[in-house]
């Protein structure tokens, strides 16, 4: 991708909200040159584009946004489809935003003059399958937690239930109580207590099954996307499934995004910060980046550590160093987070 501010007449920074974007243009060195504020509807996309057109005078656009994955998805989408080319801004705090206030012309003049400022501007993440992925694990993820929420109240009610009732299902698995409170029909006859009791075990249960089976259904698909975003990518590395490679293509997104092995590296948080100043010269560990790819990163190493035979060696050979479980684990996950750079971007297949 082109260095977008060295190669942009004019920069468009948009401050995204909900119901409406303010955009700022501004040239090259950073001098506001125009403001707007816009609705949020595909009107309102037309019109900015326009303005931006016109601002520039028929130069070069190119666009800074925050929020292209939230508020400012549709008109990033809009954007892109039009062929402009446009820069993701974190909305990250610093030192900048407070001295300087708060407003929304103020936060899109600066997303224009981050842009100018990074040496390395950051692609938007894909379209298609990606975020095909993206909501199907956002739905995974809701109904695991809402079964898990459902099964603690199930369990509570156990403990309290008449004892017939706590007798019958305490014989059966913890797994398969759901299932068969799921089925539970209640004695006629019984008083008000027991059959409230069945009535809402019966409920829980009926909910656990149902989501549990929603979960699985997303999981599935989530495996057939995955697969087809990476060919054979989750076979070939040990310790990874379809939920934690689902997870690294979400942050990782398409060829060209990341720039560099140390670049992924860095955005997963695997990457040590250097803190070095005058004689002193040393690391700290990496508290940012994206944690749910470290995350990811940091489940394929743990399983690698009981039953991958490369990794048992090279621990075993890190402890007669004298290195802790911690460190050797955060060695693994640096080198996993190079290694699945370019891993990825090998087996990566075009968009869809």
């Amino acid at each position: 991708m082109a260095r977008l501010a060295g190669d942009a007449d004019v920069i468009i920074g948009v401050d995204t909200h909900l119901d409406c974007h303010t955009a700022a243009a501004c040239s090259t060195t950073g001098r506001q040159l125009a403001l707007v504020q816009i609705p949020a509807t595909p009107a309102g996309y037309a019109q900015v584009l326009a303005w931006a057109r016109a601002a520039a005078g028929g130069g070069r656009v190119a666009w800074a946004m925050e929020g292209t994955r939230s508020y400012g998805a549709g008109l990033a989408r809009y954007l892109a489809a039009e062929g402009e080319q446009v820069t993701e801004i974190d909305g990250s705090r610093h030192l900048g935003k407070r001295r300087a206030g708060k407003s929304d012309a103020i936060d899109a003049v600066r997303a224009a003059r981050e842009l100018l400022a990074r040496p390395h501007p950051a692609q938007m993440r894909a379209d298609g399958d990606r975020e095909a992925l993206r909501l199907l694990l956002i739905g995974r993820d809701h109904a695991v937690q809402a079964a898990k929420a459902a099964r603690t109240a199930l369990a509570s009610i156990l403990v309290t239930a008449p004892a017939p009732l706590r007798e019958q299902l305490r014989r059966l698995p913890a797994k398969r109580r759901p299932a068969a409170c799921a089925a539970w029909q209640c004695p006629p006859g019984t008083d008000r207590v027991t059959a409230t009791t069945c009535q809402v075990l019966a409920s829980l249960g009926q909910r656990v099954t149902a989501l549990t089976a929603e979960a699985a259904h997303a999981e599935a698909q989530i495996a057939a996307i995955a697969g087809g975003m990476t060919p054979g990518l989750v076979a070939a590395e040990h310790g990874a499934g379809a939920l934690t490679a689902a997870r690294i293509l979400l942050s990782w997104s398409h060829p060209g995004r990341i720039r560099s092995e140390a670049a992924f590296a860095m955005l997963s948080g695997s990457a040590p910060v250097p803190v070095s100043s005058g004689r002193t010269s040393r690391h700290r560990l990496n508290r940012l980046g994206d944690r749910q790819l470290n995350c990811a990163l940091h489940t394929i190493v743990l399983t690698r550590m009981r039953s991958h035979p490369a990794t048992l060696a090279y621990a075993a050979r890190r402890h007669a160093d004298g290195k802790t479980d911690r460190e050797i684990r955060r060695c693994l996950k640096r080198y996993l987070a190079r290694h699945l750079y370019r891993e990825l971007n090998r087996r990566a297949r075009p968009a869809t």
